[in-house]
């Protein structure tokens, strides 16, 4: 999914005028992360003391460095959405004209949320590879450098008895984090025991997981004494940049970078020019953007630890035993390798996963058994959309920590005398209900003659859920449908939608989501009834085939949008 689009010329156009001065001043302020700032810093100092200025008015640039999630929030905020995982922004916090995350990850994740948020440029300024970062003697151990391992070696290695003791910085806050999971993610096969020794590697990350890059850096070994190592972490997804500049502190115990296959989307610090600027403030961010295009740009990334954007390196760089080639290290050219690599709902997917794994919540499972539900799926080797839907089913609990607490239900018409929903079993922790959910997904067949109760259900599904509402946690319903609303004896749409807003109630928010099975449901039906409530959305599996990739898109997104 495109996010982001090259910038149009602008009619004020910029000069560097230094023999001829300027007067009044335009104010770009820039955010950017912190390990580039001081590059783009250097070179904005360079350009505006030649005389930078927009038709003969003087530019200032103010750049600060900004951890990219703190950064998010805001910009989320400001679009009236939040990112899963960051928490509340402070609505005192301001929003830049340009904003140079660390990833294009940042961007794609706001846009999926926000539809309104269009920034323009998004070029790459920079380039850093995501590696596992290793103490060099377990390295050692394990072959470094000579032999070349993989992720899913890497994968093998964390779900063994002799573990590693990998770490990760939560992939929520972190785009290495992320996309050492993206990685991760792809290494891994199809089959029922892939599936498993996944869930495992991901367990076994969040449990050495840590909130901030600098927290996680703390727990690799700081001594070569035998215990030291013992328990520290021994691997961990982190940026080629983070890897140079912990081993130029000159530690006792240096780490090195493993450049594995498949390579993950490279960090690519795109150049996001946030939407609503003044047409002048436009003009100076372009002019900037020329600015750092200089030779001389290169040279302070290399300071940083940082690649260029095409993956050459500046005077000075010096990259870690074992490192890509600088002139191979990226296909993609200005765009950047992880924007030509990135898909919003891998992204999401992904982070579906983590977040079942390490968030608390409560979700009601909500699942049509109506008569379209036998329905065959060519794409599933012709079963039907009721077994389609009870793998992803299965799937899911499987992957949900103890954290959680999940109750399922499934409606038709009818189910319960005039009711069309029946509860199969309540919301409850998997500490100690895991089986009897795990039975009730056999509860998800069609009833023969059955239609769709949609609207009594939703309406019943949601005020159950807010009748039990917890603090803390994330209060949900997924509902699974493949049709429209068709029973007689239901209530309408109208009633339906009054009712919801009527409950909504923004000291128990209750996130409800729907999953639209095949290509027979109404999405605009779908929307109304989400966009009814204070959070939620609508995700639509044409192909039914690909449910348990839209059930983990539901599980990570605020909003939802998948199509």
């Amino acid at each position: 999914m495109a996010i982001v689009v090259v910038l149009a010329g602008s009619w004020l156009g910029y000069q560097q005028l230094s023999d001829k001065g300027c007067s009044g001043a335009i104010q770009l302020n820039v955010a950017a992360a912190t390990e580039i700032a001081p590059a783009i810093e250097q070179v904005a100092k360079t350009w505006t003391t030649g005389g930078a200025n927009v038709n003969g008015t003087c530019v200032n640039v103010n750049v600060t460095g900004v951890n990219p999630a703190t950064m998010a929030s805001t910009v989320a905020l400001k679009h009236g959405v939040s990112l899963t995982g960051l928490g509340a922004a402070s609505k005192t916090g301001a929003v830049p004209d340009v904003w140079v995350p660390d990833s294009t990850t940042w961007l794609m994740r706001i846009r999926s949320e926000a539809s309104g948020f269009q920034p323009t440029d998004g070029a790459s300024l920079a380039q850093s590879p995501v590696v596992v970062a290793m103490p060099q003697p377990t390295a050692e151990i394990i072959g470094w450098p000579n032999r070349k391992l993989g992720w899913a070696d890497l994968v093998a290695k964390m779900t063994t008895g002799n573990a590693l003791r990998t770490g990760i910085v939560d992939p929520m806050r972190d785009a290495a984090g992320l996309n050492g999971l993206l990685a991760l993610g792809g290494a891994a096969g199809s089959s029922p025991q892939a599936k498993a020794q996944q869930v495992g590697a991901l367990r076994t990350l969040a449990s050495g997981s840590s909130s901030l890059r600098d927290d996680l850096l703390q727990k690799f070994p700081r001594s070569t004494d035998p215990a030291d190592l013992a328990s520290g972490i021994s691997a961990a997804p982190l940026s080629e940049e983070d890897v140079i500049a912990y081993d130029a502190e000159k530690p006792v115990v240096p780490l090195v970078a493993l450049y594995l296959d498949p390579k993950p989307p490279a960090l690519d610090y795109p150049y996001a020019v946030m939407p609503g600027l003044e047409v002048s403030t436009q003009a100076a961010a372009t002019g900037l953007r020329e600015a750092l295009q200089a030779a001389s740009f290169k040279d302070e990334l290399a300071k940083a630890g940082l690649r260029g954007a095409d993956g050459t390196t500046g005077a000075g760089f010096e990259a870690p035993i074992g490192a890509p080639k600088a002139a191979a290290a990226s296909s993609s050219g200005s765009q950047g390798a992880a924007a030509a690599g990135l898909d919003a709902g891998a992204i999401n997917q992904a982070l579906g996963s983590w977040a079942a794994i390490t968030l608390p919540g409560r979700v009601l499972a909500v699942f049509d058994v109506s008569g379209s539900m036998g329905t065959k799926v060519p794409t599933a080797n012709n079963l039907s959309r009721a077994a389609v839907t009870r793998g992803a089913a299965s799937q899911g609990l499987a992957l949900f920590d103890d954290k959680w607490a999940v109750g399922v239900w499934v409606f038709s018409t009818e189910m319960n005398g005039k009711l069309p929903y029946k509860e199969i079993v309540p919301i409850s922790p998997l500490t100690s209900a895991r089986g009897q959910l795990q039975e009730s997904v056999k509860t998800i067949t069609p009833k023969e003659g059955g239609n769709t109760g949609l609207y009594d259900t939703a309406l019943a599904a949601y005020k159950k859920v807010q009748d039990t509402w917890q603090p803390g946690r994330v209060n949900s319903v997924i509902l699974f449908t493949d049709g429209v609303n068709k029973n007689d004896d239901g209530i309408s749409r109208g009633t339906l939608i009054s009712e919801l807003k009527k409950a909504s109630d923004p000291r128990r928010p209750v996130r409800m989501v729907i999953v639209g099975i095949g290509n027979e449901v109404d999405a605009n039906e779908l929307d109304a009834i989400a966009g009814a409530t204070s959070a939620g959305g609508v995700f639509i599996a044409e192909d039914p085939a690909k449910i348990s990739d839209i059930f983990l898109e539901a599980i990570s997104s605020r909003s939802g949008a998948s199509r």
